[in-house]
């Protein structure tokens, strides 16, 4: 049962914005301060990616949790309109991953940044991100994800400070030409 009336809840949810969130800021803010220059939002670049650093043909997307689908400790499915919240959460992933794809062609590397690991009980501090950043950029590696360290030991058989995509579910599915399909319904909805 929700705590909010459904009116209230609705405002709630359409004032949450894209740009300019508050893990994008911190994270823009201790880049600048280390020195690295960036643009927001390319329009030319697919996904439209929060930070893109062309001196190191490098995009950093700051993705929030419950948003993007990351099963983390933030992540929750909703109780309420459940079947809305799946092919919304299930088609951003579609989305995410058919974008970074289309950078992978494009010749861009991608880093995505998790909101678990700016927020919650297990985050990492700002400097140690803005480290693994900078050490990626240098390194000139392929994708790479930021999750919370708690995320990686629960979700990940593998070292999350190695070079590691972040591993989408099988229900999310890339259609022809690089355009997500909508995902047939992943079975019974229930809590996660």
């Amino acid at each position: 049962m929700d705590r909010v009336s459904p009116l209230t809840r609705s405002r709630m949810m359409a004032s949450i914005g894209s740009r300019h969130t508050k893990p994008e800021v911190l994270i823009r803010s201790a880049l600048f301060a280390r020195g690295l220059r960036y643009r927001l939002h390319a329009k030319k670049l697919p996904g439209r990616p929060d930070l893109v650093l062309p001196k190191y043909r490098a995009v950093i997307q700051i993705n929030g949790c419950f948003w993007h689908g990351h099963h983390c400790p933030l992540f929750k499915w909703p109780a309420s309109h459940q079947q809305f919240w799946r092919d919304k959460i299930i088609g951003n992933m579609a989305r995410d991953k058919a974008n970074q794809r289309a950078m992978d062609r494009l010749g861009w590397r991608v880093l995505v940044v998790w909101e678990c690991a700016l927020k919650g009980r297990n985050k990492m501090r700002m400097a140690e991100l803005v480290d693994r950043i900078e050490q990626w950029l240098a390194d000139a590696g392929g994708a790479m994800d930021i999750p919370c360290p708690a995320y990686c030991t629960l979700n990940h058989p593998h070292d999350c400070r190695q070079q590691q995509p972040y591993l989408y579910p099988k229900d999310v599915q890339i259609g022809t030409a690089g355009k997500w399909a909508k995902p047939q319904p992943p079975g019974p909805v229930g809590l996660e």
